[in-house]
This record gives structure tokens, C-alpha cells and sequence, in this order.
């Protein structure tokens, strides 16, 4: 076995593997293709192994022919923990879509959309860090059938150097900084200096927070060049995250208290705002159940599964 070295990656890999392209985005290491002694090539892409487990086996004119799957233990491991974060990311999406609701329609005291908040914030909260374990486990092991796995399994693990796991780690931050503000909500008589310093900027820095996941995220599965990948699952799911996120930080903006009046510089745009964007992670959330590994992953001597073209 043989060992690169990519921007912190480490991966360990067949030593009849020789290394051949690498696609970065700025300083990070995106996708590495290894072509092998057949003839044929491997391309491990950071989105693909992070979220499926998955590489792409291609043939020497460069067309996918197959894919390698992980071990069953790493695959197990990985589709677990990614159905925790997107179920929590649909939970915490539609107590964030039913909250602004309620404040808009004027149903039930102000406190119960406070809580609906704060509970749809907790598992905003339990979906970033389940992609932070996510991330930092994702496989960079490559044993001589060319089965990925993950070298040992963490509960977390500081990798600033992968783009993936940065996108999520900001991700998880941004969820505190929501956190925050929905606690603070629940404050009486504030003033509207008070209101903007322990609510609205908190609240303005998780909405920064996910914009910058977001774009981090779109580098990540475009190889550095954004642009449109409708064929590609995980493109969809990160576009409308992303967008997503700007609705969310709209909504943020118009929530500034203005000090003159003590009212929300537009408070339809706060609720309504809030609403679509929380129904764009609902989706996002909902289609990450299927963006992960396959549920029986076997992989052959050579690399390919049985019966994959």
C-alpha cells in the first residue's frame, strides 16, 4: 500500500495505483483520478465519497464503466449518520416553515412560535453536526480491491483543509448563532438596541454562516468553477440549500428592529422569507435520504461491482 498526500487528505491507496489527475478548488483538493494497470482509471471525488462512499471506475477513453463502493461497516456507518442529518434537517425545515406562519396568521401567542423556533433550531443544530461527523469521517482508505473505508471512526476531527468538511463545520456554526437568537427571543421589554444586539445579529451571522457553507458546498461539487450540473444529485441539493439561505438572510435583513419605531423594518418579508427558505432545506433535506451509500455494496477483484455498467 501506497500513501498521497493531498492537502492534508492522506489517503492510502494500492501501490500499483499511479496518481494522475488532481482537481482542486483554490487550495483544496476536490476529486483525484489514479489510473490503474489494465488500463482503466479510479476518480475520487470529495462530495461522492463524503455523502455516497462511492469512486467512479473509468475506462481508458474516460468514460464512467462502474463504480466502488465501501465496505459494508464504512457503508453502514455513513448511511446512518446521513439520514440522521437530513431527517433532522426535515424536521428542523418544517418547524422553521411553520413558525412564520403562525406569526403571520396570528395563531396562538407569540411565545408559541418562539418555541416552534427554538425546537425547529435544535434540530437545525443535530443536522450540522451529524454532516460534521459526516465529513470527518469520510473515506480516504483504498485496500487492494479498491474498496473504500474510513482509516478509524470519530466523532469529530478538525479538517479545515477539506473543503467538504469546512462547508458543514460553517454550516453547524451558523446553526449556533440561531440558536442563539432563538433563545434570546424569548427576552421581554428589550429595547431596540437590545433587540438588534442579542437577536438580529445573531441571527445575521448564521444567515452569513450558511451562505458561505452554501457557496463552499457549490465549489465543492463543481470542481472549483461553479456552474449547472443538473445530472448530479448533489448539485440539486446544494442549490437549493443555497438558495435556501439567501431567502433566509432577506428574511434576516427586513427583522432589523429600527430603533425610532421599535417595529421590524418589514415584517411580511421576515415571515414569508423565513417560510420559502425553510421550505427549500425541507427539500434539501428530503432528497439527501437518497444521496447515500448503496445499501449492499460488494466489490469485485477489479474494482467494478458485480452488475454495474
Amino acid at each position: 500500500m501506497s500513501e498521497d498526500a493531498h492537502q492534508g487528505l492522506g489517503f492510502v491507496r494500492p501501490g500499483r495505483w499511479a496518481l494522475g489527475r488532481v482537481e482542486r478548488s483554490g487550495w483544496f483538493t476536490t476529486a483525484i483520478t489514479w489510473h490503474r494497470a489494465d488500463g482503466t482509471s479510479v476518480r475520487w471525488a470529495s462530495r461522492a465519497a463524503r455523502r455516497r462512499g462511492r469512486m467512479e471506475v473509468r475506462d481508458s477513453q474516460g468514460q464512467v464503466t462502474g463504480v466502488v463502493d465501501s465496505r459494508p461497516s464504512t457503508a453502514l456507518r455513513m448511511a446512518r449518520v446521513n439520514a440522521v442529518a437530513a431527517v433532522a434537517f426535515v424536521i428542523g425545515g418544517s418547524l422553521f416553515a411553520l413558525g412564520p406562519l403562525l406569526a403571520e396568521y396570528g395563531v396562538g401567542p407569540i411565545r408559541t412560535a418562539d418555541v416552534v423556533y427554538l425546537i425547529g433550531g435544535v434540530f437545525f443544530s443535530l443536522g450540522g453536526y451529524a454532516s460534521v461527523v459526516q465529513a470527518s469521517n469520510t473515506p480516504t482508505d483504498i485496500d487492494e480491491s479498491g474498496s473504500l473505508s474510513s482509516p478509524s471512526w470519530s466523532w469529530w476531527r478538525w479538517r479545515p483543509h477539506q473543503i467538504g468538511w469546512l462547508s458543514v463545520m460553517v454550516l453547524f456554526v451558523g446553526t449556533l448563532f440561531f440558536g442563539l437568537s432563538l433563545v434570546a427571543a424569548f427576552a421581554e421589554n428589550l429595547t431596540a438596541r437590545q433587540s438588534n444586539g442579542w437577536i438580529w445579529l445573531p441571527d445575521m451571522l448564521g444567515c452569513i454562516c450558511f451562505l458561505v457553507s452554501g457557496h463552499l458546498a457549490l465549489l465543492e461539487v463543481c470542481h472549483g468553477r461553479i456552474g449547472i450540473r443538473t445530472d448530479d444529485m448533489g448539485w440539486w441539493i446544494v442549490a437549493v440549500n443555497q438558495i435556501g439561505s439567501v431567502l433566509f438572510f432577506l428574511a434576516g435583513v427586513a427583522a432589523f428592529t429600527r430603533p425610532a419605531t421599535s417595529t421590524a423594518v418589514d415584517l411580511g418579508l421576515v415571515n414569508w422569507g423565513t417560510f420559502a427558505g425553510a421550505v427549500c432545506f425541507v427539500i434539501g433535506g428530503f432528497l439527501q435520504l437518497f444521496e447515500r451509500p448503496a445499501p449492499a455494496p460488494a466489490v469485485t477483484a477489479g474494482g467494478a461491482q458485480p452488475g454495474r455498467p
